[in-house]
């Protein structure tokens, strides 16, 4: 692609009507164009190649560039290089067209991770800026220090609001111990039902719990959502019931091409292909909703052969099971995310009451 855009940029003389519009070899954006027409040419860069959350609990490759993705916003800040870490959680747009909801992240996030029309927001934990920037958006603590690619690391909680939090519940709160507290707040039915009409149109704003006890049970459960969302290939895979026909072998077995429900409104059978049949789904599972859909939902959606009818580019998620030698990868990724999500609703069930 972008050996082809170069060759547009080189040949079009300045003229858009010269630009080859041919959908399976480019996607010309409206921040493209001009750059082609000014005759801007671009080299592969191997270290843009990163991950990325493009939906709920799936993962894709991403070409992180700030001229070949259209509009990055700030994520270069968040995410400067694939050596620094961070982690945030993705809130569902103001004005979206889907119900509210927040899901941790530790990689680069889509702007529409909760699907076409949620447009939401991340929120990170840190934010990194160069060293020799200049940038006075974020001004960094006296003692924080240039790490080896040249950043310095800024803490994105404030010191007025850790006072805020301390003066409240005491000098033992840290700012991860905020971070915490305003994921598992954002995941309260009673915060969320008490300001559904205000989420729809403006950020949240965070209230403070009726207790130091309170506020430490926020704590822990925000940690225990945080951990079961960012960490979701690696939990105990839900012991869901398998169903396979026998003899068949391996890589057959475990391919999937588009997985359904039996029963769309019982959602206790996931059949996953022509061969395997997971059952005793619990319901509780399709109650963990992300923007209009379950995360059980997003598996089902994403997790499927489709081709691009545009690029022609073949979407094929069982490429990466065979190539990292794990067959049942997107078998036991929807036994994991049942577990995710059965656990996510139990925490949920322990948060306390918040004074309204």
């Amino acid at each position: 692609m972008i050996d082809y855009y170069n060759q547009q940029a080189s040949t079009c003389d300045g003229e858009e009507q010269n630009l080859d519009r041919d959908p399976t070899k480019i996607s010309w954006s409206s921040s493209l164009v001009p750059r082609a027409l000014r005759g801007e040419l671009r080299e592969f860069r191997k270290d843009s190649i990163r991950t990325g959350l493009y939906r709920p609990f799936s993962k894709q490759a991403v070409y992180f560039d700030s001229v070949f993705n259209h509009r990055p916003g700030k994520s270069a800040a968040y995410f400067p290089t694939p050596a620094h870490d961070n982690i945030g959680f993705y809130l569902v747009g103001v004005g979206s067209a889907v119900p509210f909801s927040a899901v941790a992240i530790d990689c680069l996030p889509d702007l529409h991770v909760t699907g076409a029309g949620s447009g939401g927001q991340f929120f990170p934990r840190w934010t990194y800026e160069r060293a020799d920037s200049g940038d006075q958006d974020v001004l960094p603590a006296p003692d924080e220090t240039v790490d080896e690619w040249g950043y310095r690391r800024v803490d994105n909680i404030t010191d007025q609001a850790l006072k805020a939090y301390r003066d409240a519940f005491g000098a033992q709160v840290s700012k991860d111990d905020i971070f915490y507290y305003v994921y598992a707040v954002l995941h309260s039915p009673q915060y969320r039902t008490a300001f559904a009409a205000d989420l729809k149109r403006m950020l949240p704003r965070i209230p403070l719990a009726a207790s130091r006890d309170d506020f430490e049970r926020f704590v822990d459960a925000g940690t225990r959502l945080i951990d079961l969302h960012v960490n979701y290939e690696s939990v105990d895979p839900y012991p869901l019931v398998e169903h396979h026909t026998e003899g068949v072998p391996e890589g057959v077995l475990y391919r999937v091409e588009k997985m359904r429900w039996k029963d769309k409104t019982a959602k206790k059978t996931l059949i996953y292909n022509a061969h395997v049949t997971l059952d005793d789904i619990p319901v509780v599972a399709s109650e963990y909703m992300l923007g209009s859909r379950s995360a059980l939902e997003w598996i089902i959606d994403r997790y499927r052969v489709k081709t691009d009818k545009a690029s022609g580019i073949l979407n094929d998620p069982n490429q990466w099971a065979t190539e990292h030698d794990d067959p049942r990868y997107i078998l036991d990724l929807v036994k994991r995310v049942t577990r995710v999500s059965v656990d996510t609703m139990a925490v949920v069930e322990t948060l306390p009451e918040l004074p309204l």
